[in-house]
């Protein structure tokens, strides 16, 4: 009976030593047993790519457009918007750019190459947005400079920076925005009623240059 007593002891004792051995193992393996870690990435890109610009993007000052003249190569260009707001297209010379859509500037670059080719076929993209943008600072995941392509609010551009940090001031968030006089505006913005429904005015849509400032 002693031995059947200390020989169960012994195979006990090796089974606890295995199981240990295996949580050891596990908990080693990256991943296992422990939270994602969360890293905080630089902010995007200083441009955007043709797909973000919607058909009422306004065409500014710095942005890239790629002009395609279907069968015409020689007149096919890839072009940048001046300081001057014009682009120079072969045999058209200078064209104004900024403050038209693609659709506008290309309907007028179709009319003017008629001169020149019979019905032609052209085709305007805004091939990098660099004209229009917005800021993101303070306690967010991620800040930076981001595109404003389309329409974005308040709470569309926290989303984008990729929420709020730990011990963010939700309560204080503001915009900065200069206005036509030089001076500057401070809007307040307070998240935690406006995702409740309250204020809504509050959640205003951005314009080119506005930050927003996170405490």
């Amino acid at each position: 009976m002693k031995r059947l007593w200390m020989t169960g002891w012994v195979v006990l004792g090796c089974g606890l030593a295995v199981w240990g051995q295996s949580v050891a193992a596990q908990s080693s393996e990256p991943g296992v047993g422990k939270p994602p870690a969360v890293s905080a990435s630089p902010g995007p890109p200083q441009t955007a790519r043709a797909s973000d610009a919607g058909p009422e993007f306004v065409i500014g000052i710095g942005d890239l457009l790629a002009v395609n003249v279907w069968k015409e190569a020689e007149m096919s260009r890839v072009v940048p918007v001046r300081s001057d707001g014009r682009i120079s297209l072969p045999l058209l010379g200078e064209m104004e750019a900024a403050g038209r859509t693609a659709r506008q500037l290309e309907a007028e670059v179709r009319a003017k190459l008629k001169d020149y080719v019979s019905e032609p076929e052209v085709t305007v993209m805004v091939q990098e947005i660099r004209s229009q943008k917005f800021n993101v600072l303070g306690m967010v995941m991620r800040p930076g400079s981001y595109v404003l392509a389309q329409p974005t609010t308040v709470i569309d551009a926290i989303a984008l920076s990729g929420g709020f940090r730990d011990f963010a001031k939700q309560k204080d968030v503001y915009v900065l925005r200069r206005s036509a006089d030089g001076s500057q505006q401070r809007l307040g913005f307070n998240y935690k009623e406006v995702v409740k429904g309250q204020h809504s005015e509050q959640n205003i849509a951005l314009e080119t240059g506005d930050t927003v400032v996170v405490p």
